[in-house]
């Protein structure tokens, strides 16, 4: 008897696992598939990657453990053009903020009505177009992320998308090596770079939903956290150690952001 319920036991902890996590494919407006995975129970967090890098790198994050067992459901993306998501290679395939629509689709596919966003440097741009379209968005964090992402025509996003489409800007040689090493779709990551979204200052000054702005405070890229701060009226300041491409992994980093949604 004993052997039985022990059996049943290990059976019933097993379905709870496969209940608590969903991976898969969503085929978005246009036909791209975008790879998702969802794993927990509780309120929805949909975590935001940046660039060059995919959904996998929070699972390096303290965020993304402290999250599932604080008891929320997390949900991570890769956005298209990266990790297991296609890579179209048309210049409609991103413009008109089309990663932001993939995202507002797959939460409808997943039925999830509202749900808090974090992302990270330009997971952070693609956060603010969530906060401009998508009115079940309840809380947002933007990490690693400063102003300059409100001018559409900021140097930074023109010298990365002239780097990757034809390796002219000598200061980033060396991260056009490491796309080519790592064998990511070049040609995707330039597209990616030549419509990546602007929100205006404007725009951001009608948010009415909280957001935390969070930095590194070795953080010298992307503008002035504490400029972009300024620019939403519902927003709040938190500064984590490191520079822009550790911050996000540090526990104080999740700590901030929990203690931030539970608020």
């Amino acid at each position: 008897m004993k052997k039985l319920l022990a059996i049943l036991s290990i059976f019933f902890i097993a379905k709870i696992s496969v209940a608590q996590t969903d991976s898969g494919y969503f085929s978005s407006f246009d036909k791209t598939k975008i790879y998702y995975h969802v794993q927990g129970k509780g309120f929805p967090v949909l975590l935001v990657h940046g660039f060059i890098v995919n959904s996998n790198s929070w699972k390096h994050a303290a965020l993304y453990d402290s999250l599932i067992a604080d008891g929320y459901k997390v949900i991570l993306v890769d956005l298209r053009g990266n990790g297991k998501s296609d890579k179209p290679h048309t210049d409609s395939a991103y413009a008109n903020d089309a990663e932001a629509k993939d995202i507002i689709g797959l939460m409808q596919q997943l039925n999830i009505k509202n749900y808090d966003v974090v992302g990270y440097s330009r997971g952070s741009i693609i956060t603010a177009r969530l906060m401009m379209l998508d009115k079940h968005v309840r809380k947002a964090v933007m990490g690693g992320m400063g102003a300059d992402f409100t001018n559409p025509d900021w140097q930074r996003r023109i010298d990365f998308y002239h780097a990757l489409a034809a390796d002219t800007v000598p200061a980033l040689h060396t991260m056009v090596q490491s796309v080519q090493v790592q064998n990511l779709d070049q040609q995707a990551l330039a597209l990616m770079q030549e419509y990546q979204p602007s929100t205006s200052k404007e725009a951001l000054s009608k948010i009415k939903i909280p957001v935390l702005i969070i930095h590194g405070d070795s953080d010298e890229a992307n503008g002035s956290a504490d400029e972009l701060a300024l620019f939403i009226p519902t927003s709040q300041k938190a500064t984590t150690p490191g520079d822009h491409n550790h911050a996000a992994a540090t526990p104080e980093f999740a700590l901030a952001v929990i203690k931030f949604l539970k608020q």
